[in-house]
């Protein structure tokens, strides 16, 4: 049987997984992601060695590329990635041929969603929001039961809706996006803000150098009840149910999916996230308010949603072909 493998590319890791056709996760392999400041082709090394791990001897069917950031409609081209060093770059076709095997390409929420659509938690809502936390946000939009990838294949890119006029400076250029409120590098710059002004374990976890603090040691310091690790993500919450609440007003979606490596917090974060969207969303005292719930997937969900868009996508080429070479016998199909 051939090998169907995702790829998730975001700004701090590669994650490759091999996957069933069920969704399972056969294998995993995880490089650092090189940062924004590189050559592509070091980005591109990356991913190379994930896949080669992963692979081994077995014959590989397709890849799916989850790429953090804006994905033509064509699915060919990386045309900017806010934490990554592409600008307009041809990556699907570049990896395919770097790897000998069919490549599919798509933006990282999208394939997130893809997969908690198929095996998670949107489940049988026909209409949701798949909003993904990490290094920044990523988002998609499910409509009638699909992924709904928008005119240039751009539609989602929620974490760059500017919340504050003139706030903080965003890695995409601009300022105030939501992103640099509600995301794993906005919880530990509140954080780090703090330490050294008020009591708190978070000093022992980075050794007194805030610089050195990371989004785990928060998450872990918040769990045992920590203060400063608590409001931090009081303040990242708040900010995510505000942005959901404006998200809701557009779409009126049936439920909304929070994923990406900051949900491994859980209620830590989902419970101010709640509170917010409940207390700004438009007439809610007159609408059903959609529940705001964990990915099924975790932080896998990237990867496996890209296997998935692989794997749709080879049946499809192949159902062509055994088409186009039926039609070139004449010959019709069997029932």
């Amino acid at each position: 049987m051939p090998l169907f493998i995702g790829v998730d590319i975001g700004g701090t890791k590669v994650l490759a997984t091999a996957v069933s056709r069920s969704g399972r996760v056969l294998r995993t392999a995880r490089r650092t992601t090189p940062g924004r400041r590189v050559e592509a082709r070091l980005v591109e090394d990356a991913l190379t060695e994930a896949v080669q791990e992963i692979a081994g001897i077995r014959r590989i069917g397709a890849i799916g590329i989850a790429a953090a950031g804006f994905v033509d409609a064509q699915g060919e081209r990386v045309r900017f990635a806010p934490h990554l060093p592409w600008r307009d770059e041809g990556v699907r076709a570049r990896l395919a041929e770097r790897w000998s095997a069919p490549v599919v390409l798509d933006n990282d929420a999208n394939c997130a969603a893809r997969a908690e659509l198929t095996y998670g938690a949107v489940g049988n809502a026909s209409d949701a929001l798949v909003v993904t936390m990490g290094t920044g946000i990523g988002g998609a939009v499910v409509l009638d039961g699909a992924v709904h990838r928008g005119h240039n294949g751009m539609a989602g890119e929620f974490g760059h809706m500017q919340v504050v006029p003139g706030g903080h400076d965003c890695e995409c250029g601009g300022s105030g996006c939501w992103e640099q409120y509600a995301s794993g590098n906005a919880l530990v710059r509140h954080a780090r803000a703090r330490i050294g002004h008020q009591p708190t374990a978070l000093d022992a976890a980075c050794d007194g150098d805030p610089q050195r603090l990371t989004g785990p040691m928060v998450t872990t310091a918040a769990e045992a009840g920590d203060a400063v690790a608590l409001d931090a993500f009081a303040s990242v919450g708040e900010w995510l149910g505000v942005g959901i609440a404006n998200l809701v007003a557009a779409f009126d979606p049936e439920i909304v999916v929070i994923g990406g490596g900051l949900s491994a917090a859980g209620d830590l974060l989902l419970e101010p996230a709640r509170e917010a969207l409940r207390e700004s969303l438009v007439g809610a005292p007159h609408r059903t308010i959609p529940p705001v719930v964990r990915a099924a997937l975790g932080p896998e969900a990237g990867a496996i949603g890209a296997a998935e868009l692989a794997r749709q996508t080879f049946r499809s080429a192949g159902t062509r072909a055994r088409a186009r070479r039926r039609a070139a016998r004449g010959t019709a199909p069997r029932r």
